[in-house]
């Protein structure tokens, strides 16, 4: 069948309903995920999780999607509207051979998509281009209707609020729990983890807890300041304690501060890394290349074994099982626990661990913040950059940077997802982008004048690098 290849993706397939992904599409699919676990497992009956978030679309292409699943011969367990994660959670405790998230994240609301997962893996790079490659070759006139399959509901969100109870319960008679202000954007989150909190005695205000796939309150990025005002006002107006926000599918979490302040991706890691190490021995913690140097200094010095891996999320959810770590996370809110979790990214588990912490310890995130060493650093900046010529343009700044160390005052180059490159007062990286045809820049200085000449420089060279590659 013909498809939009450009909706098969590094971590997932995600394009326009109505567009790029259409009922043919979810069909097809289907059919094809069903030859695609049956060629990896070897079994002929087969059954899948099958979960869904708010978006309009999204019970017309579950629906869709399951007719092709039952094409192939697989059973389906209809999840419902579930978070991400809960999805993920169904492949630990429910006896099925893979699933599907249907989701776009945060993307805008025209979007879906879908996250594949074999057994208790998530697919991602060539494991996705291989599934577009089976579904290729289905032919839907010859889809059979009749196989004797089902779609069976199971209720997964009641084992999910189960297994946080029984897991955090103890935390019912502490006293001196912070106040929570919770924003669900909308996402299919916030209605999951607020009576959870509530059940463990936490005074919690919700806000915008109802799944709403128009998203009318603000974009699902809880990692974007400006789609926290409501939630900064909020904790403000009625002297919260902290404020979290969840992404549209509930795997990311943005952590904002009584003041007003947030506590970032890298920042967030280094608070968790800093628990688990006092109980554990040889901890480590994976954080990605866009992270602070006080997050793996700090790991460092609180006798943890920092390890810096590319960006992506599925990238690291696999280094961190290759290298049994006990955490790993993002600057964009992705976070993974395997210490007393199954490894998975998952925003309402990391906000109980987080308010755990707290409480247990009685720990003023505010001071804890200040505690930490003073640097001045940019967000992610993307230069435009074609894919075709993108890596060569990496390859060409990883030989240049090479070949000027002394211009830059360059003490240690890192090549593992680009070019990191550090010097004394700081560091500046340059990446090819794993889904936008650009490059993704990052500065990091002990001063903002240093920042300022450090970012400058960087990005004229990128910028002549592109101009000669595309010339």
């Amino acid at each position: 069948m013909l498809v939009d290849e450009s909706v098969f993706r590094e971590y997932d397939i995600r394009g326009i309903w109505g567009e790029n992904i259409d009922k043919n599409f979810c069909i097809g699919l289907g059919m094809a995920f069903a030859a695609y676990i049956k060629g990896k497992t070897k079994k002929d009956c087969l059954t899948v999780s099958v979960g869904y978030d708010a978006r309009l679309s999204s019970v017309e292409i579950f629906n869709f999607l399951c007719e092709g699943l039952n094409c192939g011969g697989v059973n389906v367990i209809n999840l419902g509207l579930v978070p991400t994660p809960v999805q993920y959670f169904s492949l630990f405790n429910l006896d099925v051979d893979g699933g599907i998230m249907i989701t776009a994240s945060h993307n805008p609301p025209e979007y879906n998509g879908f996250k594949l997962s074999l057994s208790k893996e998530t697919l991602f790079g060539s494991e996705i281009q291989d599934v577009k490659n089976v579904m290729l070759d289905v032919d839907l006139d010859k889809r059979c209707l009749d196989r004797k399959t089902s779609v069976d509901k199971y209720d997964i969100l009641k084992d999910y609020e189960n297994y946080m109870l029984d897991q955090f319960g103890y935390l019912r008679d502490l006293e001196d729990k912070p106040s929570v202000v919770l924003d669900g954007g909308n996402g299919v989150g916030g209605f999951v983890g607020l009576p959870i909190m509530e059940k463990l005695g936490f005074d919690v205000e919700g806000l915008f807890i109802e799944p709403d796939g128009t998203f009318p309150n603000h974009h699902p990025d809880p990692t974007i300041e400006n789609n926290l005002k409501d939630l900064k006002k909020k904790l403000n107006e009625g002297n919260y304690d902290i404020g979290i926000g969840y992404d549209g599918d509930a795997d990311r979490i943005g952590v904002v501060l009584k003041n007003g302040e947030m506590l970032y991706g890298d920042q967030l890691l280094l608070f968790f890394a800093q628990d688990i190490i006092k109980q554990h021995k040889n901890v480590k913690v994976i954080g990605e290349v866009k992270c602070s140097h006080i997050l793996f200094d700090g790991i460092a010095k609180a006798g943890g074994i920092p390890i810096m891996y590319k960006a992506g999320h599925s990238l690291i959810k696999s280094k961190m099982k290759a290298e049994k770590a006990y955490l790993a996370g993002e600057m964009s809110g992705h976070i993974f626990f395997a210490d007393r979790y199954f490894g998975y990214d998952d925003a309402v588990y990391v906000s109980l661990r987080l308010l755990e912490i707290i409480t247990r310890n009685k720990i003023d995130l505010i001071e804890w913040k200040k505690s930490l060493p003073k640097t001045f650093n940019t967000p992610e900046i993307r230069v435009e950059c074609p894919d075709n010529i993108k890596k060569p343009v990496v390859e060409k700044l990883i030989r240049y940077f090479e070949d000027n160390r002394k211009m830059f005052n360059i003490e240690k180059i890192i090549t593992i997802d680009g070019i990191r490159f550090e010097t004394g007062f700081g560091w500046a990286l340059i990446r090819a982008s794993n889904t936008q045809p650009s490059l993704v820049l990052r500065f990091e200085a002990d001063s903002l004048a240093k920042l300022t000449d450090l970012k400058n420089k960087v990005i004229e060279i990128v910028n002549v690098t592109i101009s000669k590659n595309l010339s």
